[in-house]
């Protein structure tokens, strides 16, 4: 029996919702300077096992994209319709949204935090970048790194990989890896929606900058579904 299309809505709503708050959330709560802090390494994971988790709470019902991206890239490869995919990303984006509201709301119990200095684990390249990268060098490491992710999602879910009960894995800990590269370029996007979702609560620099953190992962999981649709997938 097909899964109803608000059901899947629902599904890929939560689970950027899940994305967000736990991704952002290690940012912003856990990693704090200090022994309290869980660092580079505790962000990076977070983001990742929020993938896994969501992958196997949801992937049987949406197939858990979380991702305007992969939603995408999944139409590029053949492997979704172009109307339902626009669904996914509606879904998507107002997860992401209401993530980081709950994200604001919570880091705001604290007394001393302020969303403009603090933030809410927003994306940023030039004095926004966590490690003073350019705009040139956060373009290509969001295209290069969203081809890469893109790519583990195509090979992990095709009908041609013996191991597929292990695709939630998988990318999940691509994820992880991408974000022990990429957090001190940009914080990590791949996604625009996490994107989006945060730099809408924080403002200023997080909105002049959010561009980059749609157009480049777009353009790296259409170049990663054209590779895989006429080159690799051509079997």
């Amino acid at each position: 029996m097909e899964t109803k299309i608000f059901t899947k809505f629902t599904a890929e709503f939560f689970g950027t919702l899940v994305l967000v708050l736990m991704g952002c959330g290690s940012a912003v709560i856990a990693g704090a300077n200090g022994t309290s802090g869980v660092g580079l390494l505790g962000i990076a994971f977070a983001f990742g096992l929020s993938v896994v988790a969501m992958a196997y709470a949801i992937g049987h019902i949406s197939g858990c994209h979380i991702n305007p991206a992969i939603s995408i890239g999944m139409v590029v490869a053949g492997r979704m319709k172009a109307s339902e995919a626009a669904i996914y990303i509606v879904a998507q984006i107002l997860g992401a949204i209401a993530g980081a509201g709950l994200l604001f709301l919570i880091a705001s119990g604290k007394d001393g935090y302020m969303v403009v200095s603090n933030g809410l684990g927003q994306n940023g390249f030039g004095a926004a970048s966590p490690g003073g990268y350019n705009l040139t060098s956060g373009f290509v490491a969001e295209t290069i790194f969203t081809f890469i992710f893109l790519f583990v999602i195509f090979g992990a879910t095709s009908t041609k990989n013996i191991h597929g009960g292990f695709a939630g894995l998988s990318i999940g800990l691509s994820l992880v890896l991408i974000h022990i590269v990429g957090i001190p370029i940009t914080g990590v996007s791949v996604n625009p929606a996490r994107s989006i979702g945060p730099a809408l609560l924080v403002g200023g620099t997080a909105i002049s900058q959010l561009w980059l953190f749609i157009v480049a992962p777009i353009l790296g999981s259409v170049l990663s579904a054209v590779v895989w649709r006429y080159v690799l997938d051509k079997q």
